[in-house]
């Protein structure tokens, strides 16, 4: 910075590695460099719970010449009139900022949660209220998407890799700043009752007098994965297992929890049949709510910030009667409660939401040796991907981003070509008049449409970049054009669903039966695995969990389930060997089949309690019956079974002379019915009667 050259930087440094410090040590040292001449730093970030936690950090660090704006006008005002503090601010102030508001050289912006502070046109607006400024992002999850990228917003040309500095999430558990994470998969068994929906449906179409197209929005609005996610069933079944899951490991180590649910209405189902394990008082529900609201549903869970804030504090508090917050959006970023140690996830979640979601467990506190997730969504696979970053990628992205902006001009003339003679600075009612009298039937809508469309692409994907300045009266101009003409969409969906709606999804909900919440093996997130991911761009070196299961395999070497499996691991190592697969699919599909194999075992142990040994022979007979089999089969296997029972000892299998007396007990009975040629079936049986006798 005193060297003046370089005017951004990207700070990547993991979850609870101590952003909120770093800002308050960086504010400090900055503003005392006298070579910097009394510079203003202006610390940014995107919410208002976010804005009271960082002002907090530095009021509880004494920090001198702090000021907090509660208003556009006085964030503007203070930058008009050059004041030279330390400002917390939101980056929402910057709406409708005037260009260059300060044109000072020694103004720094610290950007918190850097990957998504920048969206829209806030950071663009901001950039060029204070075109001089120097421009650092801190973030623990960075995005690296065309659409949306923290290396293109901040990311300077000098610094390698895109980042000025980077703290990972295996440095921060080697410093012991955070701790490992837990994953315990649950696989819910569900049977959704197609035909019987079907036919429920068609009566209620006639008895409602729906049309084909009524019936048709209907049908698209219900059979969304959130009504299903919301099965009275499913959730009762869930829920069920999370209290005997709470009570037998996280109350007894005096941790708490948070429940992460499909969406708002679906907290309040969880909330209503938790109180059916716990007290009502043991859990709470935090979401926001909408002036689009029932009245009731508002009255009832609407939570301003002041009652959000003391939920926090009581949920801090080990001795309060709090131990649940159920959430779906609320509370998943920028909340710190070390004292919360699992999280219950039943929601979609991916990318950079999903890893700050999961790091709310695994802050350090007392007693406290990991972060646990138990997975009712599935989720694993997707945190893995979000752990790993390739250079190599990123450097990718930044240049076909680079690619856009040369593209830009022509699109926006593109756009505009549909408008010939069109005053644009006409405004209101009559400047929209006279741009759709210029696109006055449906083939110049649709083509205007199509340039619309990728100009918005193109738009989105560079934003903040300064470039979008030169072009944006345009591009509002366009913008309220298109939405001028835009027609509308799903009204009649709306408006039956408001009617019917609730009928509709009890109708699905009806023919949604819940089985077993089975529990997978626990996945462990340390360092060494979260470095595997890393720094592994050759799935070859991940070889560990594949070794595990072709033990696995070769215990069920007869059983065409095992065998299935062992060829898909098979073909996977394969892909891995020649190149053709990427280290994090690599994982992917690995962690998949291990569940998978897990599955394949429960099931097959399940049905060997179900089955008696010659049960299992017969069975084993019957299936493999050919024309030339006797149809003898009990008589067969009540040889085979009263032969083997004779020579059979305990531990016979792990002895090379017990293998050898029952194999030949085996040939006899076989010969008896001219079987004995018959290799495959000797294997199978043989196999069986390892497994049974």
């Amino acid at each position: 910075m005193i060297e003046g050259q370089i005017k951004k930087g990207l700070i990547w440094h993991f979850q609870g590695s101590g952003k909120s410090l770093l800002m308050v040590f960086a504010a400090q040292k900055l503003r005392k460099a006298t070579e910097l001449k009394s510079p203003t730093v202006i610390v940014l970030v995107d919410r208002t719970d976010l804005d009271t936690q960082i002002s907090g950090t530095f009021n509880a660090a004494d920090v001198p010449n702090v000021e907090s704006t509660d208003s556009i006008k006085e964030l503007q005002t203070m930058l008009e009139r050059d004041t030279r503090k330390i400002i917390i601010s939101m980056i929402h102030k910057f709406r409708d900022a005037k260009p260059n508001m300060n044109l000072r050289d020694n103004i720094i912006v610290l950007v918190d949660e850097a990957h998504r502070t920048q969206e829209g046109d806030l950071g663009r607006q901001m950039r060029a209220a204070l075109p001089n400024a120097f421009l650092f992002g801190l973030t623990g999850t960075p995005v690296n998407k065309a659409d949306k990228n923290t290396f293109w917003a901040f990311g300077a040309e000098e610094d390698q890799g895109g980042y000025l500095s980077r703290y990972t999430f295996h440095d921060s558990i080697r410093d012991e700043a955070t701790l490992p994470l837990h994953f315990e998969p649950r696989l819910v068994d569900v049977h959704v009752d197609k035909e019987a929906i079907d036919q429920a449906f068609a009566v209620f179409k006639e008895s409602t007098a729906l049309s084909d197209e009524e019936a048709d929005a209907l049908n698209q609005k219900s059979a969304k994965m959130a009504a299903f996610l919301k099965s009275p069933e499913r959730i009762e079944k869930i829920v069920t297992d999370i209290a005997t899951h709470f009570k037998e490991k996280v109350a007894p180590q005096g941790f708490k929890a948070m429940i992460v649910t499909p969406d708002r209405y679906a907290c309040v189902l969880y909330k209503e049949e938790l109180d059916k394990h716990f007290p009502t008082e043991a859990s709470r529900v935090v979401i926001s709510t909408t002036a689009n609201d029932d009245y009731e549903f508002k009255q009832k869970w609407a939570m301003d910030k002041s009652a959000q804030e003391k939920t926090v504090d009581e949920f801090n508090d080990a001795q309060s009667e709090l131990k649940f917050i159920i959430v779906t959006a609320k509370l998943l970023t920028g909340f710190d409660a070390p004292i919360l140690q699992t999280l219950y996830l039943d929601k979609s979640i991916k990318d950079h939401t999903l890893l700050q979601a999961i790091c709310r467990t695994n802050r350090l506190y007392p007693q406290k040796s990991f972060g646990r997730i138990v997975d009712y969504f599935g989720v694993f696979d997707d945190a893995a991907k979000a752990l790993e970053f390739d250079e190599e990628s990123v450097k990718q992205v930044i240049t076909n981003l680079s690619a856009l902006k040369e593209k830009l001009p022509e699109a926006m003339r593109d756009a505009l070509a549909h408008f010939p003679n069109v005053d644009r600075t006409l405004e209101g009612f009559e400047g929209l008049e006279a741009a759709q009298n210029a696109i006055n039937n449906n083939d110049k809508k649709d083509a205007f449409a199509r340039d619309f469309k990728y100009l918005a692409k193109l738009w989105e994907s560079l934003s903040p970049d300064n470039i979008l300045d030169l072009y944006n009266q345009d591009y509002k101009w366009l913008a309220q054009v298109y939405e001028s003409v835009k027609p509308a969409s799903g009204n009649i969906g709306k408006l039956l669903w408001l009617t019917l709606g609730a009928q509709t999804t009890q109708l699905i909900h009806d023919n949604v039966h819940v089985g077993e919440v089975h529990q997978l093996e626990e996945f462990v997130l340390d360092a060494d695995v979260i470095e595997d991911i890393f720094n592994n761009p050759d799935p070859k070196k991940n070889q560990g969990t594949g070794k595990d299961l072709i033990k696995r395999f070769q215990k069920h070497a007869g059983d065409p389930k095992f065998k299935k499996l062992s060829e898909r691991l098979e073909e996977l190592r394969d892909k891995a060997e020649k190149g053709l697969i990427s280290s994090i699919e690599f994982i992917k599909e690995l962690c998949k089949l291990a569940k998978e194999t897990i599955l394949a075992e429960k099931e097959l142990e399940q049905s060997m309690q179900d089955k008696t040994p010659k049960a299992a022979l017969t069975e084993l007979f019957l299936e493999l019956k050919t024309d030339q089999t006797p149809a003898v089969v009990e008589r067969i296997v009540t040889d085979i079974d009263a032969i083997v029972r004779i020579v059979r000892f305990p531990g016979w299998q792990q002895s090379v002379s017990g293998e050898r007396e029952v194999q030949k007990s085996l040939r006899k009975a076989l010969l008896k019915y001219k079987l004995h040629k018959d290799q495959a079936l000797f294997e199978r049986a043989y196999g069986y009667i390892k497994e049974y006798y």
